[in-house]
């Protein structure tokens, strides 16, 4: 059987890091990266890290707005899947790169799974709530991390292909976590000791673009007394520097 797996973000390359290696064994998996995420930070180290085969196809979309992004995502999806004919698309999460996979495969009439399928905010102002709303209700089949998740897609009508897996990115842990602990040199290069930091992260859109909310969330960790290791997000650094915030941090 050939799957068409789309990733494009960081979520997904993790996610799609333990599937690939499973599918690999008795299927043909074709790997495209969108390229929504293309920093090396952000793309790059999680093929190198977690072992995921190197893309297939690489479309290099890049950053833009909501319809430019997910609308390049849709051509260039759409012309692999005419070349490559897959039996199936697998799409992953609840970004603008999940969307456009599941709605290439569904008007080419290619079934269409979605793994981490079934979770909901109930906020529609977020762009990856219509993402995985629009997303499970194309998809033939739809792996769901918990009970919570399958009884979500119910009340909205959809019952049949929805199936309970568990979390891809517990399985994601459990094969990279031994490795870290032989190999990562992290906590040195940080200057930080096992257990003795507070480790954050911020890129909802939610708290990036609210001036106030991204101020307080900077003064809530200086208020701390523990160390916070804050690996920033460029959207989130672009922020910062745009409201003269680096003195924060």
């Amino acid at each position: 059987m050939k799957i068409v797996s789309v990733v494009g973000a960081r979520p997904q390359f993790i996610k799609a890091a333990p599937v690939s290696r499973a599918l690999r064994q008795r299927h043909a998996e074709v790997l495209v990266h969108t390229g929504q995420h293309y920093d090396d930070n952000m793309s790059a180290v999680f093929f190198e890290e977690l072992g995921l085969p190197q893309p297939d196809v690489n479309l290099g979309v890049g950053s833009g707005s909501h319809g430019a992004q997910t609308g390049a995502m849709l051509a260039g999806i759409e012309q692999v899947l005419l070349a490559e004919k897959p039996d199936w698309v697998l799409v992953y999460g609840d970004t603008n790169s999940t969307l456009a996979g599941a709605l290439a495969a569904a008007k080419l009439h290619i079934l269409v799974a979605h793994v981490e399928a079934g979770l909901r905010s109930f906020n529609r102002w977020m762009p990856e709530e219509v993402n995985r709303v629009l997303t499970d209700h194309v998809s033939d089949l739809l792996f769901c991390p918990s009970q919570t998740a399958v009884d979500n897609p119910a009340r909205e009508g959809i019952t049949i292909g929805v199936h309970l897996v568990g979390d891809v990115m517990a399985n994601a842990l459990l094969w990279a976590a031994e490795r870290a602990r032989t190999r990562s040199k992290i906590l040195e290069q940080v200057g930080v000791q096992e257990k003795g930091y507070l480790l954050a992260t911020v890129h909802r859109a939610e708290n990036t673009d609210d001036p106030a909310r991204l101020r307080a969330i900077l003064d809530a960790f200086a208020a701390l007394d523990e160390l916070v290791v804050f690996p920033v997000h460029p959207r989130t650094r672009a922020c910062i520097e745009a409201l003269n915030l680096k003195s924060k941090i």
